[in-house]
């Protein structure tokens, strides 16, 4: 199984690509502190390389930007190159598959809730790849039709 889990900050704002089949991309890196501390009583952070796609990659273009705290669930992914030189190049990237929003306000004066989720289904590789690109209203309550609020006491419960 290849699955990541990480939460961070974002580096910098994420880079927004269009790929040839009208893929919308965002390569953006995440600082991760790790759980342990070192000798000197420090937390070490990590910086991962991650890369979404579709829609998921249209919300992180919109809505994250430098310092942007949210948690994303993925997969590695390892690929190489030819740069300029004439060399091979290897990288190491983690492909977002969801993400969560944990901070409480973005910097662009909208808000958001707590662990808004924002996934990606469909086949990041597929090459008939829809060219309309959607992008998630997060700024709406999902729950606004839901109807009536419900009050439970403990002895409606069964347990």
């Amino acid at each position: 199984m290849n699955k990541v889990i990480l939460t961070g900050r974002l580096t910098r704002d994420p880079e927004s690509r269009m790929s040839q089949s009208n893929v919308e991309i965002a390569r953006f890196s995440l600082a991760c502190q790790c759980d342990f501390v070192n000798k000197n009583g420090e937390r070490e952070t990590e910086f991962i390389n991650c890369v979404a796609f579709n829609k998921l990659a249209g919300t992180i273009n919109r809505y994250c930007h430098k310092g942007s705290l949210i948690s994303i669930t993925g997969r590695i992914r390892n690929s190489s190159y030819d740069a300029q030189d004439g060399s091979k190049r290897y990288t190491t990237d983690v492909v977002a598959e969801q993400m969560e929003f944990l901070g409480a306000k973005n910097t662009n004066g909208g808000s958001y809730d707590n662990a808004d989720v924002v996934s990606d289904n469909s086949n990041a590789y597929s090459p008939d790849a829809s060219a309309n690109i959607e992008t998630t209203d997060i700024t709406e309550d999902p729950y606004k039709d839901f109807g009536e609020e419900v009050t439970l006491s403990s002895d409606d419960l069964p347990f």
